[in-house]
């Protein structure tokens, strides 16, 4: 490589401001590392700071503090029994023997600070699954703290705040959502919290009262400021430097001025995957085509990946993502995800035959690839149609289609997306599906309910299916009939909160080559890389907790504290 002239030089550069950067950033610096953290847009925070930022850890610190037994053989087992053939073991082994260390870590030196909760596994019933104490949820924090820079934190998705502007943890959401007892309190603290900070009301609809992944991006964003780390916003990697087995550096550009950066440790790549980039997902992902059913930031195009790959770098499951089924309100820059809606009673969802294909109460990772994999000729998926009816409406939220409130007084893209009949035969006709075959199905569907029963898919039978429905409901908290009129119907496409395929690593976070040899100084974690989940999604949190692990796991590697893995 011939001789090159460095604009600056670092330890570690960190490309991302998630989860997963920041606490590689937090890692390296306690190492005594010059770290040097970009992010190319105008906000910090990527993608972690838009999600409920729950964190699953297996055989946490935390769990064992409140008193719950978990053992790590049964994480790896359960984790290898969902994920099936294409899991990698050295990943897995690595996220659940250091994923604890992390947690102990990032609660005792820095803000960071979670509470372990009774959240079960996505699929309890499989072997080494636990009924809970795996997820943590952040701890709320004031925003204030974050001083100006709280103008920069990305904001929170609309479908992790209550009528899409009122935040709230995962405890008061779960109340709100099923009307547990307890609901009106929890509504009534919700509404206080926001409409009490009158000084930011006068300025600002956004809250400073931070939960889910406001809280922890703005916890870790503390964490850095206490080490002199300052995110450089509207900072783009736009090259990577190899000089033979070795990264050796990067080129980075703010407002149309380059600079080369010399990196004598490590290159961490956590800039989130590609699925807001309309061509690769074309190219990989052509089930779901379309960027706008994504539920994921603007930013998410893929150009960290495509530098790493032109370097040499490895990929995997390119064609994967954390699937949900999506619904798109036109003027808004992403998708709604239906994380929980599926689940409550009184709703199904059909195909374009106007058949149900799937028990509509698992988790949304398995709820969008049913969509992903049952899309055939005569039967297609994309889209499919959510139907509820009138009781359902009056009770529970739809996506953007809120409770309690008359449709006339939802905004006009929200009443576009409606469909609204007085029977199923007009509902037939207007999304398109064969009378005869959605009035078979509702018949046989309503039937089974009033059983308390779903013998088609078992709906309400797996504890986590159950988590989201409602306890009023005597039998099955799942099932209710669809009889009141009006009903109602809404598109709903396969989306996703983030592509899982990428970049293939080690159990040290390095990046591979294509002859899976490690590239020297290459690290990379997150949703760049090649989840070491595979294609499953074990529990709530399972993409941030990987993502601070093995951000965890790259600067200590770096910086020589780690043997090979």
């Amino acid at each position: 490589m011939p001789e090159r002239t460095w604009d600056e030089e670092c330890d570690v550069l960190i490309v991302g401001s998630g989860a997963g950067g920041l606490t590689a950033a937090v890692a390296a610096a306690d190492l005594h590392a010059r770290v040097i953290l970009i992010e190319k847009g105008r906000n910090f925070g990527g993608t972690s700071a838009t999600s409920g930022a729950v964190l699953w850890v297996p055989d946490s610190h935390l769990a064992e503090a409140a008193g719950q037994q978990d053992d790590p053989v049964d994480a790896v087992r359960y984790i290898k029994a969902i994920a099936g053939d294409e899991s990698d073991d050295i990943l897995i082994r690595a996220f659940v023997e250091n994923g604890r260390e992390m947690l102990s870590y990032m609660s005792h030196h820095s803000d960071v600070e979670y509470v372990s909760i009774p959240y079960p596994d996505y699929q309890p019933e499989a072997p080494g699954a636990r009924s809970g104490w795996r997820s943590h949820d952040v701890v709320p924090m004031d925003g204030r703290k974050l001083g100006k820079d709280l103008e920069y934190l990305e904001p929170p998705h609309p479908s992790n705040m209550l009528f899409g502007r009122f935040v709230w943890n995962t405890i008061d959401a779960s109340m709100l959502v099923t009307r547990k007892p307890g609901w009106i309190g929890a509504m009534a603290r919700t509404l206080w919290r926001y409409y009490s900070d009158i000084g930011q009301r006068l300025r600002s609809k956004r809250s400073r009262y931070l939960t889910g992944g406001n809280a922890l991006i703005g916890r870790l964003k503390l964490s850095i400021d206490r080490r002199g780390i300052n995110i450089r916003r509207e900072t783009a990697l736009v090259e990577i430097i190899r000089d033979g087995a070795q990264v050796v550096g990067a080129v980075v550009e703010r407002h149309g001025r380059k600079s080369a950066i010399h990196v004598h440790k490590g290159l961490v790549l956590a800039a989130g995957g590609f699925e807001r980039n309309a061509a690769l997902r074309a190219r990989y992902l052509p089930q779901s085509p379309n960027p706008d059913w994504s539920g994921s930031q603007s930013n998410n195009q893929g150009d960290a990946l495509e530098l790493a790959m032109s370097v040499g770098a490895a990929t995997d499951r390119l064609d994967s993502a954390w699937w949900a089924p999506a619904v798109h309100v036109r003027g808004e820059s992403r998708s709604r995800p239906l994380f929980f809606e599926r689940a409550l009673p009184g709703s199904i969802i059909v195909n374009q035959a106007g058949d149900r294909y799937f028990n509509e109460a698992v988790d949304y990772h398995l709820a969008g690839r049913a969509m992903v994999e049952n899309d055939r000729p005569g039967a297609g998926t994309s889209p499919s149609y959510i139907l509820f009816d009138a009781g359902f409406k009056w009770r529970y939220p739809m996506g953007p289609v809120l409770p309690m409130m008359p449709l006339w007084m939802h905004s006009r893209a929200v009443r576009d997306l409606v469909f609204v009949a007085d029977d199923w035969g007009e509902m037939a006709d207007r999304i398109g599906v064969d009378r005869d075959r959605l009035q078979a199905t509702i018949t046989r569907f309503n039937d089974n309910a009033r059983q308390g029963r779903d013998s088609d898919f078992q709906r309400g039978e797996s504890l986590y299916n159950r988590i989201y429905g409602d306890p009023k409901i005597t039998g099955n908290p799942n099932l209710l009939p669809l009889v009141k009129a009006p009903f109602y119907a809404l598109a709903i496409y396969p989306g996703d909160i983030g592509t899982n395929g990428g970049l293939v690593t080690d159990g040290n976070a390095n990046v591979l080559d294509t002859e899976g040899r490690p590239i020297g100084n290459l690290y990379a974690t997150g949703n760049i890389t090649a989840s070491a989940m595979g294609r499953s999604y074990p529990g709530g949190g399972a993409t941030i907790g990987p993502a601070m692990t093995f951000g965890y796991l790259a600067a200590r590697h770096a910086m020589g504290v780690n043997e090979p893995r």
